[in-house]
Protein backbone atom coordinates (compact mmCIF):
# COMPACT_ATOMS: atom_id res chain seq x y z
CA UNK A 1 0.00 0.00 0.00
CA UNK A 2 2.77 2.46 1.33
CA UNK A 3 4.24 2.00 -2.98
CA UNK A 4 1.24 3.16 -4.27
CA UNK A 5 1.52 6.67 -2.73
CA UNK A 6 4.75 7.48 -4.14
CA UNK A 7 3.66 6.23 -7.87
CA UNK A 8 0.80 9.13 -8.25
CA UNK A 9 4.10 11.54 -7.89
CA UNK A 10 4.28 10.60 -11.58
CA UNK A 11 0.82 11.42 -12.82
CA UNK A 12 -1.29 12.78 -10.17
CA UNK A 13 -0.64 16.47 -11.48
CA UNK A 14 -2.00 15.79 -14.28
CA UNK A 15 -4.73 13.61 -13.71
CA UNK A 16 -5.94 16.91 -11.32
CA UNK A 17 -5.68 19.61 -14.15
CA UNK A 18 -7.27 17.16 -16.67
CA UNK A 19 -10.22 17.07 -14.39
CA UNK A 20 -13.46 19.02 -15.86
CA UNK A 21 -14.48 21.42 -13.73
CA UNK A 22 -17.98 20.65 -14.44
CA UNK A 23 -18.56 18.02 -12.52
CA UNK A 24 -19.12 17.99 -8.72
CA UNK A 25 -17.62 14.62 -8.36
CA UNK A 26 -14.14 15.94 -9.89
CA UNK A 27 -13.32 18.55 -7.38
CA UNK A 28 -9.99 20.30 -6.15
CA UNK A 29 -10.58 22.66 -3.28
CA UNK A 30 -7.70 24.99 -1.75
CA UNK A 31 -6.63 23.65 1.73
CA UNK A 32 -6.36 26.24 4.48
CA UNK A 33 -2.38 25.21 4.97
CA UNK A 34 -1.81 26.03 1.41
CA UNK A 35 -2.00 22.87 -0.28
CA UNK A 36 -5.77 21.19 -2.37
CA UNK A 37 -8.22 18.85 -1.45
CA UNK A 38 -9.26 16.58 -3.86
CA UNK A 39 -12.42 14.82 -3.79
CA UNK A 40 -13.19 11.19 -2.85
CA UNK A 41 -13.55 10.02 -6.73
CA UNK A 42 -10.58 11.87 -8.14
CA UNK A 43 -8.47 10.29 -5.71
CA UNK A 44 -10.33 6.56 -6.33
CA UNK A 45 -9.42 7.13 -9.98
CA UNK A 46 -5.62 8.50 -9.14
CA UNK A 47 -5.32 5.12 -6.71
CA UNK A 48 -6.78 2.92 -9.73
CA UNK A 49 -3.96 4.11 -12.20
CA UNK A 50 -1.55 3.91 -9.83
CA UNK A 51 -2.14 0.60 -9.16
CA UNK A 52 -1.68 -0.49 -13.31
CA UNK A 53 1.65 1.16 -12.92
CA UNK A 54 2.43 -0.75 -9.69
CA UNK A 55 4.08 -3.77 -11.37
CA UNK A 56 6.56 -1.44 -13.14
CA UNK A 57 7.19 0.86 -9.80
CA UNK A 58 8.09 -2.28 -8.29
CA UNK A 59 10.43 -3.67 -10.59
CA UNK A 60 11.87 -0.33 -11.82
CA UNK A 61 11.59 2.27 -9.01
CA UNK A 62 13.10 -0.74 -5.97
CA UNK A 63 15.88 -2.77 -5.47
CA UNK A 64 13.75 -5.63 -7.27
CA UNK A 65 15.97 -4.83 -11.06
CA UNK A 66 19.47 -5.75 -9.26
CA UNK A 67 18.61 -8.42 -7.31
CA UNK A 68 16.06 -10.69 -10.22
CA UNK A 69 19.49 -9.49 -12.94
CA UNK A 70 22.06 -11.08 -10.42
CA UNK A 71 19.91 -14.06 -10.03
CA UNK A 72 19.35 -15.19 -13.18
CA UNK A 73 23.24 -14.38 -13.96
CA UNK A 74 23.64 -16.77 -11.08
CA UNK A 75 21.71 -19.63 -12.18
CA UNK A 76 23.27 -18.93 -15.65
CA UNK A 77 26.70 -19.44 -14.12
CA UNK A 78 26.18 -22.87 -12.37
CA UNK A 79 24.59 -24.34 -15.55
CA UNK A 80 21.28 -25.84 -13.92
CA UNK A 81 19.17 -24.53 -16.38
CA UNK A 82 15.45 -23.70 -15.30
CA UNK A 83 16.66 -24.74 -11.85
CA UNK A 84 15.78 -22.73 -9.46
CA UNK A 85 12.90 -22.13 -11.66
CA UNK A 86 11.67 -18.86 -12.74
CA UNK A 87 8.97 -18.71 -9.84
CA UNK A 88 11.33 -19.27 -7.32
CA UNK A 89 13.77 -16.37 -8.03
CA UNK A 90 11.04 -13.86 -9.02
CA UNK A 91 9.89 -15.15 -4.74
CA UNK A 92 13.13 -14.56 -3.57
CA UNK A 93 13.77 -11.22 -5.36
CA UNK A 94 10.31 -9.83 -4.34
CA UNK A 95 10.96 -11.12 -0.30
CA UNK A 96 14.50 -9.50 -0.53
CA UNK A 97 13.04 -6.03 -2.42
CA UNK A 98 10.49 -6.02 0.55
CA UNK A 99 13.42 -6.86 2.94
CA UNK A 100 15.31 -3.88 1.76
CA UNK A 101 13.03 -1.63 0.46
CA UNK A 102 11.52 -1.66 4.24
CA UNK A 103 13.36 1.46 6.10
CA UNK A 104 12.09 3.68 3.08
CA UNK A 105 8.28 1.76 3.05
CA UNK A 106 7.99 2.67 6.85
CA UNK A 107 9.12 6.03 6.16
CA UNK A 108 6.44 6.77 3.34
CA UNK A 109 3.58 4.71 5.99
CA UNK A 110 4.91 7.15 8.80
CA UNK A 111 5.21 10.61 6.88
CA UNK A 112 2.42 10.23 4.15
CA UNK A 113 0.62 7.35 3.98
CA UNK A 114 -1.28 7.76 7.69
CA UNK A 115 -1.47 11.03 7.86
CA UNK A 116 -3.44 11.26 4.98
CA UNK A 117 -5.76 8.43 6.25
CA UNK A 118 -6.10 10.11 8.91
CA UNK A 119 -6.70 13.41 7.34
CA UNK A 120 -4.45 14.84 8.98
CA UNK A 121 -2.48 16.27 5.14
CA UNK A 122 -4.11 17.10 2.06
CA UNK A 123 -3.12 14.72 -1.07
CA UNK A 124 -0.59 17.12 -2.89
CA UNK A 125 1.45 17.27 0.68
CA UNK A 126 1.06 13.54 1.10
CA UNK A 127 2.74 13.02 -2.26
CA UNK A 128 5.49 15.46 -1.59
CA UNK A 129 6.11 13.59 1.69
CA UNK A 130 5.88 10.24 0.27
CA UNK A 131 8.40 10.94 -2.58
CA UNK A 132 11.26 12.28 0.01
CA UNK A 133 12.07 8.93 1.31
CA UNK A 134 12.37 7.04 -2.43
CA UNK A 135 13.83 9.83 -4.06
CA UNK A 136 16.69 9.34 -1.45
CA UNK A 137 16.52 5.83 -1.41
CA UNK A 138 17.10 6.57 -5.49
CA UNK A 139 20.10 9.24 -5.90
CA UNK A 140 22.14 7.22 -3.12
CA UNK A 141 21.86 3.71 -5.93
CA UNK A 142 21.93 5.85 -9.01
CA UNK A 143 25.10 7.24 -10.39
CA UNK A 144 25.86 10.87 -11.41
CA UNK A 145 26.50 10.42 -14.87
CA UNK A 146 23.43 8.27 -15.27
CA UNK A 147 21.74 11.30 -14.13
CA UNK A 148 23.33 13.71 -16.72
CA UNK A 149 22.83 11.85 -18.90
CA UNK A 150 19.13 11.51 -19.00
CA UNK A 151 19.28 14.97 -18.48
CA UNK A 152 21.17 15.89 -21.68
CA UNK A 153 18.56 13.63 -23.26
CA UNK A 154 15.61 16.01 -21.78
CA UNK A 155 17.31 19.33 -22.17
CA UNK A 156 18.05 20.11 -18.52
CA UNK A 157 21.30 20.61 -18.49
CA UNK A 158 20.44 23.30 -15.74
CA UNK A 159 19.73 20.95 -12.57
CA UNK A 160 21.91 22.37 -9.84
CA UNK A 161 22.30 18.94 -7.87
CA UNK A 162 21.19 15.72 -8.11
CA UNK A 163 18.68 16.41 -5.25
CA UNK A 164 16.82 18.84 -7.37
CA UNK A 165 16.13 16.01 -10.04
CA UNK A 166 12.65 15.22 -10.61
CA UNK A 167 11.60 11.86 -10.14
CA UNK A 168 10.41 11.64 -13.90
CA UNK A 169 13.73 11.88 -15.09
CA UNK A 170 15.26 10.13 -11.68
CA UNK A 171 13.42 6.86 -12.46
CA UNK A 172 14.93 5.87 -16.00
CA UNK A 173 18.32 7.05 -14.58
CA UNK A 174 17.97 4.79 -11.53
CA UNK A 175 16.85 1.58 -13.74
CA UNK A 176 19.85 2.04 -15.95
CA UNK A 177 22.27 2.24 -12.90
CA UNK A 178 20.80 -0.84 -11.49
CA UNK A 179 21.24 -2.66 -14.22
CA UNK A 180 24.94 -1.47 -15.02
CA UNK A 181 25.25 -2.40 -11.21
CA UNK A 182 23.47 -5.87 -11.44
CA UNK A 183 25.93 -6.94 -14.67
CA UNK A 184 29.23 -6.10 -12.53
CA UNK A 185 28.09 -7.82 -9.42
CA UNK A 186 27.31 -11.27 -12.27
CA UNK A 187 30.65 -10.21 -13.86
CA UNK A 188 32.02 -11.17 -10.40
CA UNK A 189 30.18 -14.01 -9.66
CA UNK A 190 30.79 -15.96 -13.25
CA UNK A 191 34.24 -15.72 -13.01
CA UNK A 192 35.02 -18.83 -10.86
CA UNK A 193 32.65 -20.55 -12.83
CA UNK A 194 34.06 -19.70 -15.51
CA UNK A 195 37.82 -20.95 -14.36
CA UNK A 196 36.17 -24.51 -13.10
CA UNK A 197 34.91 -24.73 -16.80
CA UNK A 198 38.50 -24.07 -17.99
CA UNK A 199 40.25 -26.56 -15.71
CA UNK A 200 38.07 -29.51 -16.82
CA UNK A 201 38.03 -28.57 -20.00
CA UNK A 202 42.01 -28.60 -20.07
CA UNK A 203 42.04 -31.94 -18.19
CA UNK A 204 39.70 -33.48 -20.48
CA UNK A 205 42.14 -32.54 -23.59
CA UNK A 206 44.84 -33.52 -21.53
CA UNK A 207 43.55 -37.14 -21.26
CA UNK A 208 42.07 -37.37 -24.63
CA UNK A 209 38.73 -37.28 -23.92
CA UNK A 210 37.31 -34.36 -26.77
CA UNK A 211 34.28 -36.12 -27.40
CA UNK A 212 33.30 -35.51 -23.85
CA UNK A 213 31.53 -32.46 -22.80
CA UNK A 214 33.35 -30.35 -20.05
CA UNK A 215 29.37 -29.04 -18.59
CA UNK A 216 29.32 -32.33 -17.86
CA UNK A 217 31.77 -33.14 -15.86
CA UNK A 218 32.08 -29.17 -14.55
CA UNK A 219 28.76 -29.34 -13.26
CA UNK A 220 29.14 -30.87 -9.74
CA UNK A 221 31.89 -29.35 -9.19
CA UNK A 222 30.36 -26.36 -9.33
CA UNK A 223 27.69 -27.01 -7.53
CA UNK A 224 29.72 -28.60 -4.41
CA UNK A 225 32.07 -25.46 -4.38
CA UNK A 226 28.31 -23.11 -4.63
CA UNK A 227 27.29 -25.63 -1.66
CA UNK A 228 30.63 -25.35 0.08
CA UNK A 229 31.06 -21.53 0.22
CA UNK A 230 27.69 -21.17 1.39
CA UNK A 231 27.15 -19.24 -2.34
CA UNK A 232 23.44 -18.89 -1.20
CA UNK A 233 23.95 -17.17 2.13
CA UNK A 234 27.37 -15.00 -0.26
CA UNK A 235 25.13 -13.65 -2.65
CA UNK A 236 22.22 -12.60 -1.00
CA UNK A 237 24.56 -10.99 1.70
CA UNK A 238 26.44 -8.98 -0.63
CA UNK A 239 23.21 -8.05 -2.63
CA UNK A 240 21.37 -6.61 0.44
CA UNK A 241 24.56 -4.99 1.35
CA UNK A 242 25.24 -3.26 -1.72
CA UNK A 243 22.08 -1.08 -0.68
CA UNK A 244 23.75 -0.21 2.18
CA UNK A 245 25.64 3.42 1.26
Amino acid sequence: MALIVPMLLLFAPHVAAAAPAGLRAFTVTPAPGGGHTYSVSLQILAVMTALTLLPAGLMMMTSFTRIIVVLAILRQALGTGQTPPNQILLGLALFLTFFVMAPVFDRINTEALQPYMNQHLPLDQALQKAGRPLKKFMLAQTRESDIALFAHISGRDSIASPDKTPMSLLAPAFATSELKTAFEIGFLIYIPFVIIDLVVASVLMAMGMVMLSPQTISFPFKLMLFVLVNGWGLVVGTLVASFHT
